[in-house]
């Protein structure tokens, strides 16, 4: 009898293959052929004799015979072939997830690119499994549909991959799904709330720079005036109004003319000066009616002298 603990290697793989009989008290002679390929012979009573192997290729898969040999009697084993496995490789795992009102539904795929067909597929929360083995003869994702029962925790997913190679299987690397409690708004205001104090700080200093000083300006600026000049008059422009049946003297009034000299600093610092002037009015006579008869008297403007 030829048998070995697997017959589902990989390449490189180092693997035993145990021949015996049934009869327990004989001397034996053992010989282990690959195809019509002597590969060694050993002698042993009542256990079994190991054939240590490293399977490099296909070509080293079988099929492999062992010849049992008691004086002239020889009698050979059935064929034993061993099945060439490529390993899977780490899957990937990618998660959708679908808010619906207060519940939060996900979906799990996951896939491994390499690996022999078929490959199982299951996947974890932590190191809890939490779905059934699913089994893919193609290369696609495995897709695992739950959802979650406490939106308001932290939780970690993964998955694992394995196909016909015995003693080996591969995982994702862990998804964590952050927290989507009542907790959370008031967490990321609290990151917040620090930014958003500093930029409300700046704005009023800002403000407070580019405001007070024009304000000061203009309280400083009539303050000197009214030191100045006192209540004097600042009318922009006054018009006599002088018929032509007044008399044909001649009226100057003098009125003194008042010279009021402010000064102020703006916000940059620089002096400003403001000059205001109280006019002096005369009244002039109507001209002769000449060669013009239809010209009639109207209104004169005053000449202001500052």
């Amino acid at each position: 009898c030829l048998d070995s603990e697997t017959n589902v290697v990989m390449k490189g793989q180092n693997v035993s293959l145990f021949c015996s009989h049934k009869n327990k008290s004989l001397q034996i002679t053992y010989s282990l052929f690959r195809s019509k390929t002597h590969l060694g012979t050993q002698d042993g009573k009542g256990e079994p004799v190991i054939f240590n192997l490293s399977i490099t290729g296909a070509h080293e898969s079988g099929p492999y015979k062992c010849k049992a040999q008691v004086c002239n009697c020889s009698k050979y084993s059935p064929n034993f072939n061993f099945i060439i496995v490529d390993p899977v490789t780490a899957p990937v795992l990618n998660i959708m997830v679908i808010q619906k009102e207060t519940d939060e539904h996900l979906t799990l795929h996951c896939l491994s690119v390499n690996g022999s067909l078929p490959i199982n597929y299951t996947f974890f929360e932590k190191h809890v499994a939490i779905s059934p083995v699913i089994s893919k003869y193609n290369r696609e994702p495995a897709e695992f549909n739950l959802t979650r029962k406490n939106p308001g925790e932290e939780e970690e997913y993964r998955c694992g991959a394995k196909n016909r190679l015995p003693n080996y299987t591969a995982y994702s690397q862990p998804v964590t799904m952050p927290s989507t409690g009542r907790d959370s708004c008031p967490f990321c205001l609290k990151l917040l709330l620090p930014g958003l104090l500093l930029s409300l700080v700046v704005i009023i200093l800002i403000l407070a720079f580019w405001i007070l000083p024009k304000y000061k300006a203009r309280k400083a600026m009539r303050n000197n005036l009214a030191r100045d000049c006192g209540a004097a008059p600042m009318e922009a422009g006054i018009f006599a109004n002088i018929h032509q049946k007044q008399a044909k003297k001649e009226y100057v009034p003098e009125v003194g003319s008042r010279l009021c000299v402010s000064t102020a600093q703006d916000g940059a610092g620089h002096s400003q000066e403001l000059q205001y002037a109280t006019p002096v009015f005369w009244e002039v006579a109507p001209r002769q009616q000449e060669a013009y008869d239809y010209y009639k008297p109207g209104y004169v403007y005053a000449e202001i002298t500052f």
